[in-house]
């Protein structure tokens, strides 16, 4: 019983250590791990190449990685354009959507008969000197910036660990002599390759079908910045549960201070929930197939978790890192149990 306490004092420290060094680090550790994520999406994406019926098995094993390094690439690169451009569009129009976002706030008044009340002027005064649409764009063109260069760094990552794939085996090999531990080890790295990287090849795909479908949906109702939402709804459906309330949220923002009707408004979000309900409750399910085999509980925990360590970053990790984990605790005795509590339906 003794030996247990300490064990478990002992594994509660380490914990807590590990979480310090992941907090004060995560400016290293991020981008590691997101080009780590990017070559689990191109040998991911490069597998599912290679189950295309007919095409897959006439092209050989380097083109089908040139053409995933090619497509992912150039997605990277269209998703972080797309993003700067857009930011200066707002940062452009940022006094008209400050004034279209007064208007707005003086009809909801009239609405709600508050236009007359002695203290509500003073109460728009007040919410108004707090908003100000042009500083705060101004704060995301600095975030674009260091986006652009985390995204250079992040590539490169992933094209030295590509690069080191070749002699990866090698040093798994080297790591123990011990052939039973060589092979344990190699299991435990195919095992996670194979699940992670069609779960992040599949949600990758499921990402511009969302994004592309709501992009057709903006663009007919005319909201303006239809592209940069769109490109938002594909980044925000990597985050599980809150990440379809925002992408939906952000444009509904942005047609209340465009429109002001109340039926457009609701008329929009009416066919992104449906568009978000469709792909997330059928389409989701079916191609992804819960190739993780997470508990819904589990996500929402880890989400919380990495969220706080990493920000917007640990919230877009949590899932891929809460299988990696999941995956590593189920090979020992002692971890088994929280492997097996972790997992959607106790089976490993």
């Amino acid at each position: 019983m003794h030996e247990r306490f300490q064990a478990l004092v002992g594994g509660a420290v380490l914990a807590v250590i590990i979480g310090w060094v992941l907090y004060i680090g995560k400016g290293v550790f991020v981008p590691v791990v997101f080009g780590v994520l990017v070559v689990y999406v191109i040998v991911g994406l490069t597998r599912l190449l290679q189950k295309l019926p007919v095409l897959g098995r006439a092209l050989p094993p380097t083109v089908r990685l040139a053409l995933s390094v090619g497509v992912i690439a150039v997605g990277i690169a269209a998703t972080v354009y797309a993003i700067v451009t857009y930011v200066d569009v707002l940062l452009a129009h940022a006094p008209q959507y400050q004034e279209s976002l007064l208007a707005a706030i003086q009809r909801g008044a009239v609405f709600l008969r508050l236009e007359h009340e002695p203290t509500w002027a003073t109460l728009r005064r007040d919410v108004l000197s707090q908003i100000d649409l042009q500083k705060l764009v101004g704060s995301l063109v600095a975030s674009t910036t260091s986006l652009a260069a985390t995204a250079v760094f992040v590539f490169l990552c992933a094209g030295f660990l590509l690069l080191e794939q070749r002699s990866f085996a090698a040093k798994l090999a080297n790591i123990t002599s011990d052939p039973a531990n060589a092979a344990r080890i190699r299991g435990i790295v195919a095992d996670i390759n194979a699940r992670i990287g069609t779960y992040l090849a599949q949600k990758t795909f499921l990402s511009i079908l969302l994004g592309a479908t709501c992009w057709g949906v903006m663009a007919w109702f005319g909201l303006q910045l239809a592209g940069f939402w769109a490109v938002l709804t594909g980044l925000l459906n990597y985050i599980p549960y809150i990440g379809s309330i925002l992408a939906m949220l952000l444009p509904a923002a942005m047609a209340i201070v465009q429109f002001g009707s109340l039926e457009e408004i609701a008329a929009l979000l009416l066919f992104l929930g449906i568009l978000h309900f469709v792909i997330g409750n059928f389409l989701d399910p079916w191609i992804m197939s819960n190739s993780l085999n997470l508990s819904p509980f589990a996500i929402l925990v880890s989400l919380t978790i990495w969220s706080a360590l990493w920000g917007v970053a640990g919230a877009f990790l949590a899932v891929p890192i809460t299988a990696i984990l999941a995956i590593v605790l189920s090979e020992f005795s002692g971890t088994r149990p929280i492997a097996v509590l972790l997992s959607k339906d106790g089976r490993l």
